[in-house]
């Protein structure tokens, strides 16, 4: 890894956790991990450390893989000898790998130009401005191009670093890193659930009045023509407005709505499950679940093996078992004491009771209970 003055500590320990941790006991051979700097000794790291350099520059020349960490500022240029360090390691064929606003330096190198990348999303419309040459896509964790590897803002250095992990020594050895870091091996979604909403202004006319309608209007079974037709205008304006406004589609941002309306009652409500689908558009408990046999929730756990297997979000509630299974992105949290457990496969006896009795499952033909469906999957 080479670090320069005036990186933040965050990004340039990552790597260090990552590969500087001596892991031999879960694969062998290990990396061999060293820090570089360039500048002046000791380099001073935000916000208040100092790095006093062990390793000479010349390690540079031995290694396969170059990490650069977030830069000072974005607005103003890397360090040259930085950016001669990233150009020349390119050269030789070495895989790089740019944590947050690293790629800022990848990019100066002009080693980004005509590959995808990604940056924290608050600078993405930056590099995107200072490189055009550079594809920036700020919806993602993490991109590889080649042999360069671009991570978004902060954490999704672990992302990324994990990444390589998983690449060099398979999904076993990245999952057991994962648990020694207590961090999931690999986070489904991209950066775009952590955008801030982007709030329509008066000047997008009907645009502002229509999302205040429809977000008001969720427990109904709203389409985009059910938009348009209510604001007046064509499907394709609808789509074309919500596109360039929001960064979705009508019915991407109907369903966020949902999710986040649910969230909201799950959280600060004691209404059953049956009123808050309902509230929120979802219909009947059924369609608040996800599937029973998707693998997307277990995979975190399993090393990304696929093999379908009950999902379910158990909470106990007091003395009572209530087990609900929710899209992705609810959090299916009570105000009162609770306990998730996350693999219960298959339910015991009186686990399926609990299940039978507080949550039954609609089915085309008839209504099947949760338990049911469980004890079906292989």
């Amino acid at each position: 890894m080479v670090i320069a003055a005036g990186m933040p500590i965050f990004e340039a320990a990552v790597p260090c956790m990552i590969f500087g941790v001596d892991r031999s006991h879960v694969v062998s051979p290990w990396y061999e991990f060293s820090v570089v700097a360039v500048g002046d000794d000791p380099v001073p790291l935000l916000p208040a450390f100092q790095f006093n350099p062990a390793t000479p520059p010349g390690d540079l020349e031995r290694a396969d893989t170059l990490v650069v960490p977030a830069c000072l500022n974005v607005h103003d240029g890397p360090p040259p000898e930085l950016v001669d360090v990233v150009r020349d390691a390119h050269r030789r064929g070495v895989r790089i790998l740019s944590i947050c606003s690293g790629a800022f330096v990848l990019a100066a190198a002009g080693i980004l130009d005509g590959r995808r990348a990604t940056t924290h999303w608050v600078h993405a419309d930056e590099l995107a401005r200072r490189y055009p040459a550079v594809r920036v896509d700020a919806s993602v964790l993490y991109i590889e191009d080649g042999n360069v590897i671009t991570s978004a803002g902060t954490v999704a250095g672990i992302d990324a670093c994990l990444h390589l992990v998983r690449s060099d020594h398979g999904a076993g050895v990245a999952a057991e890193v994962a648990r020694r870091i207590v961090t999931p091996p690999h986070r489904d979604g991209g950066q775009a659930q952590y955008f801030r909403p982007v709030a329509p202004t008066s000047g997008d006319g009907w645009l502002a009045p229509l999302l205040d309608w429809a977000a008001a209007e969720l427990h109904r079974p709203l389409t985009t023509a059910d938009l348009a037709t209510h604001a007046r205008v064509s499907v394709r304006t609808i789509e074309r407005r919500f596109a360039d406004t929001l960064g979705l589609s009508p019915l991407q941002w109907l369903l966020q709505q949902r999710v986040r309306r649910a969230q909201q009652m799950l959280e600060s409500t004691d209404h059953p499950v049956g009123r808050i689908a309902a509230a929120c558009g979802f219909g009947t408990p059924s369609g608040l679940r996800t599937s029973p046999a998707s693998p997307a929730y277990r995979r975190p756990y399993t090393g990304g093996r696929s093999k379908p297997a009950p999902e379910i979000a158990d909470l106990v509630v007091g003395s009572s078992a209530v087990v609900c299974q929710l899209p992705q992105r609810i959090s299916a949290l009570r105000r009162k004491r609770w306990t998730r457990l996350d693999e219960v496969v298959p339910p015991s006896p009186r686990h399926a009771a609990a299940l039978d009795a507080l949550c039954p499952r609609e089915t085309p033909g008839g209504t099947a209970t949760a338990a049911d469906q469980l004890l079906r999957e292989p």
